[in-house]
């Protein structure tokens, strides 16, 4: 039978005392001995020189009061080198007005024990800063952790977007994905039958973050099981509305699905809770809003979804986007809204699809004032379908 393991011995923390005064230093070093190893500096050069060796201390415990070089330059060096900064200091001083314990925190200090010292206060300021920064040690690694892990959703997340975007003679989409967060709950994929007919799936699930990044994946899934009737854009919704129901309960799909066949110059249409479609025609260069919608995916077993049928004409554009979309809010907590956007269509009519997508996001982040780098309200989604 083998020996029960035993926990490692833990590590004494080491102090690092700087005090140009012996006496301060013997009680300070009287009072931590039985706890912690200690090391002694008695100027600001030796004490910089120690914080940076290769044993470095996990606290200081440093006299302001100091020939040379005081403690406040000293706390100042240590904070502004990258190898000591985050080594807490706790200031040793006999000055107690506001001005000068003020000036400390500036510079970096954590705390203040005052002379003359007290062998139990200095135990308990010591103990409760190691605790301190053992905690931010930890709370830094668990932050690295998740932040690795969100990477690696989002790498996954990613993988399953399409990695290129169909190209068929007679038809231009242009697409982009724009997460609030690391991963989105929004998603989009196609159906390609052939050269001539395609599926255009775009979806948003409820609220953010991994859960509704986790359900978007899950649509992609689903999508590939409805191959068989790309066409008809209503058994597309019901057959993914069928394969979500029962997978979750505090979340919900919108989506809008369309069919194009450049075959018979036709678009088939159906949508599940999802903003309207808006489409531009050519013909009459005016937008108009195209909304056929059943209920959202995932929440209604048997919902039923219908679609709708209209032509396409050489010039029209049709968009299909996510509520990230109207709901962008600009600093007065105005929304950008479908009306502003359809005149938007309207003016930039002559740009391709694609470089209408760059310059509506452009004019969207000017709106909102916020960046995608900046942190934008809500995960955005745009695809644009130019039939030619």
């Amino acid at each position: 039978m083998s020996a029960t393991p035993q926990p490692a011995p833990s590590v004494q923390k080491l102090i690092l005392i700087v005090d140009d005064t012996p006496v301060n230093i013997g009680v300070i070093s009287g009072a931590l001995k039985d706890s912690y190893k200690t090391k002694v500096a008695t100027n600001g050069e030796k004490a910089l020189a120690l914080a940076s060796a290769e044993e470095k201390p996990d606290l200081i415990l440093l006299d302001i009061m100091m020939p040379g070089m005081d403690g406040y330059e000293v706390c100042s060096r240590l904070k502004a080198d990258p190898a000591t900064s985050e080594i807490p200091v706790i200031f040793l001083t006999g000055q107690t007005s506001a001005e000068d314990e003020t000036r400390g925190f500036e510079v970096g200090a954590v705390d203040y024990v005052h002379k003359p010292f007290s062998p139990a206060v200095v135990n308990a300021r010591v103990r409760s800063h190691i605790l301190l920064r053992e905690a931010r040690a930890q709370l830094a690694a668990q932050l690295l952790a998740l932040n690795n892990e969100l990477e690696m959703a989002r790498q996954i997340q990613l993988s399953i977007l399409p990695h290129s975007i169909p190209k068929l003679p007679g038809l231009e989409i242009a697409a982009r994905f724009l997460p609030m967060t690391s991963v989105a709950g929004d998603f989009y994929d196609f159906i390609q039958i052939d050269g001539k007919h395609i599926g255009i799936l775009i979806a948003d699930v409820s609220g953010h973050g991994l859960p509704s990044a986790l359900i978007a994946s899950m649509l992609q899934v689903s999508l590939t099981g409805q191959a068989g009737h790309a066409s008809e854009p209503s058994k597309v919704l019901a057959g993914l509305n069928r394969a979500l129901c029962g997978k979750f309960t505090d979340n919900f799909v919108t989506a809008a699905y369309v069919f194009v066949d450049l075959e018979k110059s036709l678009m088939r249409y159906a949508g599940a809770g999802h903003p309207p479609v808006l489409q531009w025609r050519n013909s009459t260069g005016k937008t108009a809003k195209v909304l056929e919608n059943g209920l959202v995916l995932g929440m209604f077993g048997e919902a039923i979804y219908e679609a709708l049928e209209f032509p396409l004409e050489p010039g029209d554009r049709y968009v299909l986007y996510t509520d990230g979309v109207p709901e962008a809010a600009n600093p007065s907590e105005e929304q950008f809204g479908v009306e502003r956007f359809m005149r938007f269509i309207e003016n930039n009519k002559h740009l391709g699809a694609d470089q209408f997508v760059q310059t509506f996001l452009t004019e969207l982040s000017r709106w909102s004032g916020q960046t995608a780098e900046q942190g934008q309200q809500d995960d955005i989604t745009l695809l644009v379908v130019d039939f030619k």
